[in-house]
């Protein structure tokens, strides 16, 4: 049997939600080891006049403690 933690983690980038996505299980992946997976649980964008400036994310990731 394993044990699977899930955190929940903001991230934000200029180039989409998949790419604040990604940055968000690079950051995580800095101290955690094992993730498996990634849910993205909300998406959000910051607009400046009539343009998208920021792409927000919440997302849970998952990892197996060993």
């Amino acid at each position: 049997m394993s044990v699977v933690k899930v955190i929940e983690l903001l991230a934000e980038s200029p180039d989409g939600w998949e790419a604040a996505t990604k940055d968000a299980v690079k950051e995580a992946a800095k101290t955690i080891k094992n993730i498996k997976a990634v849910y993205v649980e909300n998406m959000q964008a910051v607009v400046e006049g009539d343009k998208i400036v920021t792409y927000r994310v919440n997302v849970k990731v998952s990892f197996v403690v060993e």
